[in-house]
């Protein structure tokens, strides 16, 4: 899935364009700023907002000499496109949920790299750390049949390819305590979906 433009992922070309300029903002906009900001014509703009304010997914008010839009959110194809547009929240909030539902839920589960910058498009990897209970060895074979399951669960989900960086508690602190580029990343910009905070983790004492 792209989710830098999810909803032109979905409605490409123009149309999807103009749909994603107001999914992204309650505010009105006039033709001039929407053409803009999804980067098409003001001719091609306003031949394809009245189609949208005749299908009820845009709505039109009249402030002469100008013409101001706004998506409805109500109407049933507005919430797939609100949906979409959220579809990166949705996707964490989901690997977390699947993550608590393991039989041995990991001590926690952070998400970094470009999906967690925001920035992740159909070509991107999601990177995860996943931090083993500590009464969990590595070679276990119900863990690691339960991290293939998740991981599959979360390629399903997003459509992305899932790389799972597999560490222990004590791993999980020495390396956020220490100065490689990946743990840095981790540090600035992981996302934690699951458990324990990367403060939390950094700060615990070895077992």
């Amino acid at each position: 899935m792209d989710f830098v433009r999810p909803i032109e992922a979905i409605v490409p070309g123009a149309q999807g364009r103009v749909l994603a300029v107001l999914a992204e903002t309650t505010a009105e906009l006039n033709l001039r700023s929407i053409a803009q900001l999804a980067e098409i014509s003001q001719a091609q703009t306003s031949r394809l907002l009245p189609e949208l304010v005749d299908l009820g997914v845009v709505e039109r008010r009249e402030v002469p000499p100008a013409s101001l839009f706004r998506i409805v959110p109500e109407h049933i194809a507005s919430q797939a496109l609100l949906a979409l547009a959220r579809s990166a929240d949705a996707v964490l909030d989901e690997m977390g949920r699947l993550a608590r539902s393991l039989p041995h839920p990991p001590a926690s589960v952070i998400v970094f790299g470009s999906f967690a910058r925001r920035e992740a498009d159909a070509h991107s990897d999601i990177d995860v750390v996943i931090v083993r209970p500590t009464e969990i060895d590595e070679d276990d074979d119900e863990w690691l049949d339960s991290l293939d399951a998740w991981r599959s669960a979360v390629r399903r989900l997003s459509g992305n390819v899932v790389e799972v960086l597999d560490v222990s508690t004590d791993e999980a602190t020495a390396k956020l305590r220490g100065r490689s580029q990946v743990w840095t990343d981790i540090r600035r910009c992981g996302q934690v979906v699951h458990g324990l905070s990367i403060d939390e983790l950094r700060d615990a004492r070895s077992g």
